[in-house]
């Protein structure tokens, strides 16, 4: 029996599925393998780490699995495509198949149909597809310069906001989020935190805090993740332009998907984001259900092509 795998490789988490033919018989999750990010060593310990387990729990070995498509971020430039490929290859004997997570993800979302998917986890993007298969993308270039909405825009905001906050006297030191900031970052002080905001640190693994401060009715928390909401919208909008324009009386509903951390573990950014796409475009349909890229990765590998 042939057996496919799909890996989903992001910033924070990489997720690995493994199939059949007809079912999805385990999956798996491990540490981040975004290369660009992390390097290759630990990319590497994170994509063995999850196919060893996902092919563990499948009760199968990794030479087993026929065909492999590995959907990860950069996967467009041949020296990142290349090294994941050579990671893979020394477990995997069958032919693997690198695409990018947006492919990935418009797959698990739409098949080989139209729509548009918004990506917010450690980074973000809006990808889409039109009934001509023409393609359109906006945001992702980067945490340094763009990642709008994202977890890792989320967590500099978020604390770069308190600090201004700070200054103005409208924070005291007994905001929810500054003590979950100081808890996250093993910190006690002010000094603390901004040596600790001044090292390039994982900005994306604040979510958890300012999600939880924001439930305890923070307004910088709260602030925050309803300004995420509006970017990743207009990202979105940005694609359904393009790719739809209102004059074009072939368009009557326009499918939209989401997937990412940050959709799923904030509700006010996704309330926000439903809010203002749905105002910008009465085409625009909004899937309630979160995508999983993972899956797209792995029906990518059952057809045997490149997403």
């Amino acid at each position: 029996m042939p057996y496919y795998l799909g890996i989903d490789g992001g910033g924070s988490k990489t997720t690995c599925a493994i199939g059949d033919d007809g079912s999805q018989l385990a999956t798996a999750s491990a540490g981040p393998s975004n290369i660009t990010r992390v390097g290759e060593s630990r990319a590497r310990e994170s994509l063995h780490k999850a196919i060893g387990d996902a092919c563990a729990a499948a009760k199968i070995t990794p030479e087993q699995v026929q065909r492999a498509c590995i959907g990860i971020a950069g996967a467009a430039r041949e020296e990142v495509a290349g090294v994941v490929r050579k990671i893979v290859a020394e477990l995997i004997v069958g032919e693997i198949n690198i695409a990018g997570d947006m492919p990935i993800a418009l797959e698990a979302a739409f098949g080989e149909g139209p729509g548009v998917i918004v990506i917010a986890g450690t980074g973000s993007i809006a990808y889409g597809r039109d009934e001509q298969g023409r393609i359109a993308r906006a945001g992702g270039w980067g945490f340094a310069i763009s990642d709008e909405g994202s977890a890792h825009w989320i967590g500099r905001t978020a604390v770069s906001n308190l600090l201004r906050g700070l200054d103005e006297e409208r924070v005291t030191e007994a905001s929810m989020f500054l003590r979950g900031l100081k808890e996250a970052w093993g910190v006690d002080s002010l000094g603390g935190i901004v040596r600790s905001a001044n090292l390039s640190p994982d900005f994306a693994a604040l979510l958890p805090a300012i999600v939880a401060a924001d439930g305890g009715g923070d307004e910088v928390a709260k602030s925050v993740l309803m300004r995420a909401g509006m970017e990743l919208a207009r990202l979105s909008e940005i694609v359904v332009r393009r790719l739809f324009p209102e004059n074009d009386s072939s368009s009557f509903a326009i499918l939209l998907a989401m997937a990412g951390g940050v959709f799923r573990y904030s509700r006010r950014t996704r309330d926000v984001f439903c809010k203002e796409i749905r105002k910008s475009d009465p085409r625009i349909t909004v899937s309630s259900e979160m995508v999983e890229p993972v899956l797209g990765a792995l029906r990518i590998a059952r057809r045997g092509k490149a997403g």
